[in-house]
Formats: structure tokens, sequence, C-alpha cells
């Protein structure tokens, strides 16, 4: 059985609209949210890029029963394990058994605004799953020290903890990822229904913990329509490979995607309005091995999807489900 839950972008929203986003989701019926975590937008024309942390506290304090995550954080080159772990403190005691901590290598478009030497991907694996480590260590409790490869910590002591430990989740989209997901995570997560990064995460430990793959989508009342608002809001949705990763500035995101068309984008995107596209990607991401999937709604028209979702999409999986 497949939960069903919902993308908050930070990229394409203010932080009010997220928020109000947040309680939407929560009236629709979807039972988890994952809200992401950029220093900068893909590109320009999506116009936002929020705190993350900010609008956590502000979902905590208008939603009650939805789970939310971030989605993913980059707790390894921006910001220090240490703050990410006191945040994440701070928001799972602010919303008890709602939240969980979403973790990644990251990508260059956030983590070199510092100045930091942009890693390749097996440094990146291994500072991930030491900072991880590190963040665990601090919610034990107490003082703590560390003192490792890449991070130290001096007799530091996080003070609001929650009762119930802090989830984490890590985000994979490679075989050697979804090995270090499933060793040191209590989830996965990914955004294609690409099925070798679950086997590699089951065979490392990942065996009966959640798997989350989220559904880029663009609902409108027509396809071209919703090609069109996936092509000016999301772009870089036609790119290919790692260099999402490697890409360092939003211009270069437009410089890459500005030979793209509508229809290359909705080769990876659900464009349209016919719900049974939609019901066919799902079970894409059922068969791939996933267990909850979330919609990521491109472009200004939420409130659309969501009625389409209320409407068509909610009883048809229902339906299914039965």
């Amino acid at each position: 059985m497949i939960e069903l839950g919902f993308a908050l972008s930070g990229e394409e929203h203010a932080p009010n609209e997220l928020v109000k986003q947040a309680v939407r989701a929560e009236e629709a019926g979807f039972g988890f949210a994952l809200i992401s975590d950029h220093f900068h937008p893909w590109v320009d024309k999506q116009g936002h890029s929020v705190f993350v942390w900010s609008v956590l506290g502000g979902i905590a304090m208008q939603t009650k029963r939805l789970k939310v995550g971030t989605g993913v954080t980059c707790p390894t080159i921006r910001i220090h394990p240490a703050i990410i772990a006191q945040a994440a403190a701070t928001v799972a005691c602010m919303m008890p058994g709602r939240f969980f901590l979403g973790v990644g290598t990251g990508e260059n478009l956030n983590e070199h605004i510092l100045g930091d030497k942009w890693p390749p991907i097996d440094t990146r694996l291994d500072m991930l799953e030491e900072a991880v480590s590190v963040m665990r260590q601090l919610w034990e409790g107490g003082l703590q020290n560390h003192s490792g490869q890449f991070y130290d910590v001096e007799n530091a002591r996080i003070y609001t903890l929650p009762d119930e430990p802090i989830e984490v989740y890590v985000a994979a989209s490679g075989e050697k990822a979804g090995m270090l997901a499933g060793q040191i995570g209590d989830g996965f997560i990914n955004t294609a229904p690409d099925p070798e990064p679950i086997q590699a995460f089951e065979q490392s430990g990942g065996q009966g913990k959640p798997k989350l793959g989220q559904m880029t989508v663009c609902w409108a009342k027509d396809e071209k329509t919703a090609k069109d608002i996936a092509l000016e809001w999301w772009p870089n949705g036609a790119l290919k490979g790692q260099l999402s990763q490697e890409l360092a500035l939003p211009a270069h995101f437009e410089q890459a995607t500005q030979d793209a068309t509508g229809d290359d984008v909705a080769k990876k995107l659900v464009c349209g309005p016919d719900p049974e596209r939609f019901m066919d990607m799902l079970k894409r991401y059922a068969d791939a091995g996933y267990d909850r999937v979330y919609f990521h709604q491109v472009g200004p028209d939420q409130e659309g999807f969501f009625k389409f979702y209320e409407k068509e999409l909610a009883p048809r999986w229902e339906r299914a489900l039965a």
C-alpha cells in the first residue's frame, strides 16, 4: 500500500504561502509532506529560496496531523551538522512525532556559497556518513565531543531535545548512495521511479524501512498549458544525469536548459488533466518498490492541483487500493 504526500517547493513559493499549502495538504488528506532546503532556486524564474527552518516553525503551529520532513537538507558544507542537529531537534519538539530529517549529499548550486571546495561524490558520501553520525551523537544529550575526518565538535550539548528519536531519511539516486542510505538511514528518498537504488538500500539494511519517491507533475486544464507551465517554471526537469549536482548558479541551469521544450520536460513530468496518466505513474513508483509517493505540483496553481486531487485522484486511488 502506497501512502500519498505532497511536496512544498521552497524555490517556487514564498514562506507564508508554503505554510498555507501545508495546511491545505492536511485538509486534502495527505499524510505527509516534504519541504525543500536550498540556498538558491534552480532558475531565477522560480523566484524564491526560503530558509526552511523558519518555515517549519510556521507549519508546526498551523498543522495538527501532517508529518513533515526536509526534502532534503545537506548537512555537510554550507551548514555544520551540529547546527542542523540543533535545528532538527527544535522542530521535532514543535511537532512531536511528526518530523523527520531528510538528508543528502547536496548540490553545488547551494553549497559553494561560502567559497568551499565542491568535492567529488565519493567524498560527499563520506562527509554525509560522518555528519549523520555527529547528529545522532548530539541527539543522545549531554556534553559531546567529536574529532573526525571532516568535522569537529567540542563540548557541545543540545538542551532542547524531543522525547522520541529523530528519524533520518537519506536521499539516494545511485547504487553507492543507496547502500549508504540502507546503512545509516531510517528511510529512503529519491525523485524517480528507479528500482536500482532501492534494491541497494534494501540489501544494505533498509529492508522494511520507508521508501519515499517524489513525483513531479504539472496539473492544468489542458496538456499544452501544463507543458508550457512546466517549461517556464521547472526547465531543470529536462536535465539528465548528474548535471544538476554540479552546476553552481541558476544562470548555469538556464543556459543548460535554454533549448529545452515542453515535450522535453514532459518526458519526466506528468503534464495535463488526465488522472489516468497520474495513476500510471503512481504504478511505476509502486513497481519500483516505493511505499510512499509525494506530489510536486509545478507552478503557481497549487489550489487547482488540490481540487484535482480531491475530486479525481483520491477517489481513484482509494478504489485501486480496495
